[in-house]
């Protein structure tokens, strides 16, 4: 078998695996890849950015193990002048819910961008409102629980209004548009992941 690794970023509104689901766009509207690659991990539909996809299944069990913990980093639109303590609780762990149950968040880093970060369109754009700040947050985690960084802003006031996974690790999302693929060889992937 020969092993397949690509990075890709992943659009606004498309769901993280190949088959359909209701009428939502799949990877599958976007990317050709062979038939035995996967995502690794996933992004939520109404999140984009940085997805890997493989078909090898030790790099698949190396990054979705907790006891492997590597950086993943957020760039989070947020609602509201987002304040210095919301980001000092943010770092400290915010308590979430996770299957029904309360979970503590880890220490993570968080700050809030000094000038807005150049991310490409959206389609559709987030709802703009002349009065309300919508700055952004760069939250870097080395965990990663279902839809966690949503959760994580809304526990301290400000719910996400656009959420892009910029890096995993070493990988980002640099040169990339929504849509857009590069295909990496192992000794890369690797060494930008371990």
């Amino acid at each position: 078998m020969s092993l397949k690794y690509y990075i890709i970023y992943k659009p606004f509104q498309v769901l993280t695996r190949f088959g359909k689901e209701e009428g939502k766009a799949s990877l599958a509207d976007h990317f050709n890849v062979p038939s035995d690659v996967y995502p690794v991990g996933r992004l939520d539909y109404d999140s984009e950015g940085l997805l890997i996809l493989t078909n090898d299944k030790s790099l698949n069990h190396r990054l979705l193990d907790p006891k492997f913990s590597h950086e993943r980093e957020y760039w989070v639109q947020v609602d509201g002048a987002v304040t210095g303590e919301a980001v000092q609780q943010l770092r400290q762990g915010v308590q979430i819910s996770i299957d029904g149950k309360p979970y503590q968040t880890r220490r993570c880093q968080a700050e809030i961008f000094e000038t807005d970060p150049e991310v490409p369109e959206r389609h559709p754009p987030i709802r703009f409102r002349k009065l309300i700040p919508a700055p952004w947050v760069r939250l870097t985690l080395g965990e990663g629980k279902n839809r966690q960084v949503r959760k994580m802003t809304a526990a301290v006031g400000f719910p996400t209004l656009r959420l892009i996974r910029y890096r995993i690790a070493r990988i980002t999302v640099d040169g990339l548009e929504p849509g857009q693929m590069r295909e990496m060889d192992r000794k890369e992937i690797y060494g930008l992941l371990f």
